[in-house]
This record gives structure tokens, sequence and C-alpha cells, in this order.
């Protein structure tokens, strides 16, 4: 099985990258290879992972100075490998407009991968440009992640004409992988009501795990851990754990 998988939401805030580092390391945890790859300019999953200003990066690789295999990094964890990215990355769109197939960058560099890795994780910026358009174009699928609150579902109309525009021009086999609500409050009318609407709007898609806002979570990228090791007994561990297993069972069919 192997399968690349791009975490995308125009909107910020909506637990992209907390989502990317922990679904990528309860996978390694399930003893599935899988790299992470931090395609966002502000490289919070690198940081997140303790991976701080370290080059070669993505960036190294888009512009095609320096091959793929490296600038891949080991992490602490057996079985999660990571891409990081750093500063150099504000200004790789504007270097990549005059690039041969600028929207196939990163898939060129991936090329060959299946061998090495079970699942690829792109934690993507929160914009729709050439980042995110290189994510998507090598992406077997889209997990979008959608916050339990108010304007949950705002910009999501335009991600998903994204998403059907690069299958038209790119990458015609691209699926959504599922929705995936976050930072639910079960305390609160409006999480359930959120939940309701998103579930309504995207049917199946949407994941039955649920993504609960937990302090564990919250805290656990300033130690530069994902939560199953930041406390691997808290809601915030067993919600990830969770959401890999069912990620691992939607594909085990395939």
């Amino acid at each position: 099985m192997f399968k690349v998988i791009a975490i995308a939401n125009q909107k910020g805030g909506v637990g992209k990258t907390t989502t990317s580092i922990n679904l990528s390391s309860s996978l390694a945890a399930a003893e599935k290879k899988t790299l992470l790859i931090d395609i966002d300019p502000q490289s919070n999953s690198s940081s997140g992972l303790s991976v701080t200003n370290h080059s070669p990066s993505v960036y190294e690789v888009l512009i095609g100075t320096i091959d793929i295999n490296d600038a891949i990094i080991n992490t602490y964890m057996p079985f999660l490998d990571m891409l990081p990215a750093n500063i150099n990355l504000v200004g790789a769109e504007i270097e990549m407009v005059d690039l041969e197939n600028r929207e196939g960058l990163l898939k060129k560099a991936l090329s060959g991968m299946q061998k090495d890795y079970d699942y690829i994780i792109i934690d993507c910026p929160p914009s729709l440009g050439l980042l995110t358009l290189n994510a998507l174009t090598s992406a077997d699928s889209v997990l979008i992640p959608v916050q339990c609150e108010y304007f949950a579902l705002e910009g999501l109309g335009q991600l998903l004409n994204t998403i059907n525009i690069v299958k038209q021009h790119f990458n015609k086999n691209l699926t959504i992988e599922g929705v995936l609500l976050t930072m639910f409050d079960t305390r609160l009318k409006l999480s359930h009501q959120v939940a309701e609407e998103v579930k309504k709007y995207f049917g199946e898609k949407v994941f039955d795990t649920i993504i609960h806002r937990n302090v564990r979570i919250s805290e656990s990228p300033s130690h530069g851990k994902p939560v199953i090791l930041y406390d691997a007994v808290s809601s915030g561990s067993k919600n990830y754990i969770s959401l890999a297993s069912e990620l691992l069972q939607r594909n085990s069919s395939v």
C-alpha cells in the first residue's frame, strides 16, 4: 500500500499542521513507513517534530538544486521520516513561476518513492497558491480538516473548486480522502450544529473520528513532540490513534 495524502484547507487555524504531525506519527506508531512533507513556509510541522531551520529542505527539492533523498531526514520516531521546510520557502512560489512544469515539481521529486514508504503526508499552507497546487498534483487524495466553529464551511467551496481544476488539468485521479472535524467541544451546542452541517454537506466522506479540543494537543508542539509521545493517554492522543486506525481501515481494501 502506497498513498500520498495532502492535508489542505485554505482557511488558517483549522488543524492542518496538528493533523499532519499527529496523523503521520500515529501511522508510524502503527509501523507504517511514513514520510511527512512540510510544504508550508511557516514550517510548523518541522518545528513540531523538533526540526528547526534545517537545510537542505523542501525548498531546494522544489527548485531542483538537490535530490529529494538528500533532503529527507530521520526523526526520533522509528518509521517516520521528514522532508522539512524552512524560511527559504517563503520566496519559493515566485521562483517556481518561471520553471517548466511548475505544478508538477513535487510529483516529479516523489517519483520512485513507492518502494520506500507506505504513506506520504503533505502539510499544505493555508492558501491555494503554487505550493498547495504542487501538493494536490502529487497527491492521491486530500484530507480536509474542518474546525467546529463559526464560518467552518467558509471557503470550502473554493477549495473544492481548486480540487476539481487540479483533477481536470493535472491529476485526474485525485480524490477526497475524507473530511475531519477538529476542535470539537462537546459542551458547545455550536460544535454539534457545525458537525451536523458538515455531515449534511459531505455525507460519508466525513471521518467517524472527531478531534476534540484537548490542551495536550495544544501543548505538544512547544515540546517538539506529537501528542502520542507527549501524553499517550490523553483524549487527543486517542483521537489521532483512532483517526490513523480509521484511515488504515478505509484503505485496507484499496
